[in-house]
């Protein structure tokens, strides 16, 4: 018997490196959780394109004036010397994050989250223009025609505008928004506030028209790390599968069940329709789902539809649900030890950070010693070590001050121009001085502490001080 011939032309299989994602298309939802979304999308937004135009006593509210090195807020001036405020701040802002993930899941992700809050806004735009989810997959699908074209173009173009209103906003935050507002309607724009401008206009605009969910399952680490943050009476979106499997029709009365089902669960996708990343929640917690509550909102309105009790979806514990408690059973165990730990952490933290703030002296006074010349001795035997005082106005009103240092018996004090000086308001300045010191009995060579302090002539009793060394020779 003879070989069978090799075929002329092999097949060699594909194999592909990634599963290309099917692209998601949000259905439109209403309920209590979406009106709650919308109020917080609301409230941040307002805050965001608001705030740069906020005045405050004749000047913006909130500036980080990177150029010149000072950050307004509200009524407080801040300088990069101010470096620990920010990283006091970041650690209040991890262990809120902590806390509320604690209690009840990913709260920040489905409600105030930049990313949840700019694809809801450019999905109520796409909505606006291309119609709600049947209709955006048909026009998906349809050939290009004019009135696809115009559709498309509707869209993009209020993106587009959002995107720009955004990356300007932002940049406000950062350069005075009334002049950067003036220099954009005169086209007289520099090339670095237009860069900028364009870069977080861009970054908008493919954040929340195009990655959208692969942002949140992919490149945001918090969907990782959740995990170890919830336990199992941590308040999360769950589906009760005792109630809802398994699934099936029923009639829309809920007066009978067809095909001997006995479940609430009539299998309608509806859940995962509105799910803005695409899951099905009915297969349990998964790392995708951001919290925002969308598929309680549809599945209530179905099941009033059919005559069921609402909260097939509902929020829940494992806990809750393995062993049927109620809510009220469920809230009893929030006050965990977890919970308890890191509310009470975030409460003394931020009282900590309160006081700081509120204790925070007006004038800052940083000493740099002359370290040429430790220390030398000039006429009647004096002893003279040499400093730079750099002063730092922390207000917006000018300072009169009168230095003077303490530490030492006889320890004077001198600078060009004497010991008075005005400080304008918000200024930084430089001022060498130099301490003689007339030869003492009983005191020994090497460093001692001295202290330079500033009066405030405007403010009887109040005054500014900072320790440095006075060094004597051998």
């Amino acid at each position: 018997m003879s070989p069978s011939k090799p075929s002329a032309h092999r097949v060699i299989p594909v194999i592909p490196l990634y599963v290309a994602e099917a692209k998601v298309y949000p259905r439109s939802v209403s309920g209590r959780y979406a009106n709650w979304r919308w109020l917080l999308v609301a409230l941040t937004q307002l805050f965001f394109y608001g705030m740069p135009w906020l005045q405050w006593h004749g000047r913006q509210a909130l500036l980080f004036d990177l150029e010149a090195g000072r950050f307004y807020v509200l009524g407080l001036l801040l300088y990069p010397q101010d470096f620990i405020y920010l990283a006091a701040l970041l650690v209040l802002s991890a262990l809120a994050l902590f806390f509320f993930t604690a209690v009840a899941g990913r709260l920040w992700c489905g409600y105030s989250c930049p990313q949840t809050v700019y694809t809801e806004m450019f999905l109520w735009i796409e909505r606006h223009t291309e119609g709600d989810r049947q209709a955006r997959m048909s026009l998906d699908r349809a050939p290009w025609s004019a009135a696809k074209l115009a559709r498309k173009s509707a869209k993009q173009g209020g993106w587009l505008a959002l995107s720009l209103l955004t990356g300007f906003s932002f940049v406000g935050y950062f350069m005075p928004i009334r002049e950067l507002s003036a220099q954009v309607i005169n086209l007289q724009l520099a090339a670095w506030p237009t860069f900028w401008v364009l870069f977080y206009a861009g970054a908008t605009y493919g954040n929340a028209g195009f990655l959208r969910e692969q942002m949140c399952k992919y490149i945001c680490p918090y969907a990782r790390f959740q995990s170890a943050l919830i336990d199992a009476d941590s308040l999360i979106i769950s589906y009760d599968a005792a109630r809802g499997e398994p699934r099936g029709a029923r009639s829309r009365k809920g007066a009978e069940l067809l095909a001997g089902q006995t479940a609430d669960c009539v299998d309608c996708t509806l859940c995962v329709q509105v799910c803005p990343t695409g899951i099905d929640i009915r297969n349990g917690l998964q790392n995708e789902c951001i919290g925002c509550a969308a598929c309680i909102d549809v599945c209530d309105q179905v099941m009033d539809k059919v005559g069921a009790p609402r909260g097939l979806i509902r929020y829940a514990t494992e806990n809750g649900i393995t062993h049927h408690w109620t809510r009220s059973q469920m809230l009893a165990r929030v006050l965990r030890p977890r919970v308890l730990l890191y509310g009470a952490a975030l409460l003394l933290l931020s009282a900590g950070f309160a006081l700081s703030l509120q204790q925070r002296s007006d004038l800052l006074i940083d000493v740099v010693k002359d370290r040429n010349t430790m220390a030398r001795q000039v006429e009647d035997g004096l002893v003279e070590n040499v400093y730079r005082l750099q002063l730092i106005n922390r207000t917006e009103r000018p300072l009169r001050l009168r230095l003077r240092a303490e530490g030492l018996p006889g320890l004077q004090l001198q600078a060009s121009g004497g010991t008075e000086l005005l400080l304008a308001p918000a200024a930084i300045g430089a001022l060498p001085v130099q301490l003689r010191l007339p030869p003492q009995a009983g005191l020994a060579p090497g460093a001692h502490a001295v202290y330079f302090l500033a009066e405030d002539l405007d403010r009887p009793g109040a005054g500014f001080r900072s320790k440095a060394v006075f060094y004597l020779p051998r």
